[in-house]
């Protein structure tokens, strides 16, 4: 099984110089190589007669031409450029199997990163070594054991981390507690609502942080471009936003391993988040709780305990069918948080009730036996392991989860 672990860096100004010009080359190779593919695609369906570009011959033609034309390239490592270009490889390969849209240019500032083949680096407890480097202080050391594959050296904001790629034997399964199993229902003003009513408030980092945002983003659109002032404002507001994707991303790690934790079945809905985008009066509010990150979280962390995600389908009416007696109301606008079925009187709380809708339709779901792998709304590991991964056999990957030392807190209902 592959695991990825992110670490923290701690590089010295030198170390950080060359790790910025390496990411720079990797960049410029990228984009060298997604011009010079379509270019010589184009001629290829000119001319039929002329080879078909594909990344092993755009390797060999940027080495046959850096040494003249890019000499500033030999002064990193080989693997920067080269592993680009491999990169760019699977990025056309997803393309054409309709996995992802049409490759982009890499932009300085978003796209800073360089990958390391397994031959290239050596990991000694905290610490990495790099080529023409040396060693490179990491803020822990690797937690998996395994054949060491690759390491992707990234910046976010002004901070350097290394993701090491380790290709692990299967571990036992840490098995959930016995606590049966849960609907869930996410939204907007909370995050989380259990089908046992309580509640997990969402931390709502860039609403909270948003009066900053925008007066950081006032300050850099008044600075001179290419002026010293304005690299340091875009590094500010770069800083303040890698700080409120850090405060999202905990608090939903600790939210899917509490449920992961604590119950072995867990029902979540079908969100069409990007429908739900399309209202501009929500998407800020939908866009900060992250849902799509906590669907695929719950789905990899049930996957490493032996648990089963149980997907209801989106058109299924959560919030609009009584929990008590089935009925289903005609209409119920989003401000309607407290109703009365009027068939049966039942009060309901709207979240809550919606989460209990979907526990009992995620275990209809999981009893019912003619259920199949390719046709059935449980998408848990136990029932298609790599249904999320693509057609085919491939190994399994993973990502490790950052560290949490808190738990999540539920608000009782």
């Amino acid at each position: 099984m592959l695991m990825a672990h992110k670490i923290a860096l701690d590089p010295n100004n030198t170390q950080a110089t060359y790790f910025a010009r390496a990411a720079g080359t990797a960049r410029f190779a990228y984009n060298w190589a997604l011009d010079e593919w379509q270019r010589q695609y184009d001629a290829w369906k000119q001319d039929n007669s002329l080879p078909k570009p594909s990344q092993a011959a755009l390797r060999r033609q940027l080495n046959a031409l850096k040494r003249e034309r890019f000499p500033w390239m030999l002064e990193v490592t080989k693997n920067a450029p080269q592993m680009a270009i491999i990169q760019l490889g699977e990025a056309f390969k997803n393309f054409w199997a309709g996995r992802a849209k049409f490759p982009k240019f890499r932009k300085k500032g978003v796209d800073d990163r360089f990958t390391l083949t397994n031959d290239q680096f050596r990991v000694e407890g905290p610490r990495i070594r790099i080529p023409n480097l040396g060693w490179v202080r990491m803020r822990e050391s690797l937690r998996f054991t395994g054949k060491i594959l690759s390491a992707t050296i990234s910046r976010v904001a002004n901070r350097w981390f290394v993701s090491i790629t380790v290709d692990t034997e299967e571990a036992p399964k840490r098995r959930a507690e016995n606590q049966g199993a849960v609907g869930v229902d996410l939204g907007v003003s909370v995050l989380a609502t259990l089908s046992t009513g309580e509640k997990a408030v969402g931390p709502k980092a860039h609403k909270a942080l948003l009066k900053r945002l925008k007066r950081l983003s006032r300050s850099l659109s008044r600075k001179q471009k290419g002026s010293r002032n304005r690299a340091k404002a875009k590094m500010r507001l770069a800083t303040l936003h890698a700080r409120i994707a850090n405060i999202r991303n905990d608090a939903l790690h600790k939210l899917t391993s509490d449920l992961t934790r604590r119950f072995h079945t867990v029902a979540i809905e079908d969100l069409h988040v990007r429908g739900m985008m399309k209202n501009h009066r929500l998407a800020r509010s939908i866009a900060d709780m992250s849902f799509f990150e906590f669907r695929r979280q719950r789905e990899y962390k049930a996957e490493q305990r032996g648990g089963v995600v149980v997907v209801a389908d989106r058109w299924f009416p959560s919030s609009k069918t009584c929990s008590a007696c089935g009925s289903v109301q005609e209409k119920m606008s989003l401000s309607v948080r407290h109703w009365i079925c009027l068939d049966c009187g039942a009060s309901h709380d709207r979240d809550v009730n919606a989460a209990r809708n979907l526990l009992a339709h995620g275990l209809a779901a999981l009893s019912r036996p003619t259920a199949s792998s390719a046709g059935c709304e449980a998408c848990g590991p136990a029932m298609r392991p790599a249904m999320e991964e693509g057609a085919g056999s491939g190994r399994k990957t993973g990502v490790k989860p950052a560290s949490a030392k808190q738990e999540v807190s539920f608000v009782p209902a």
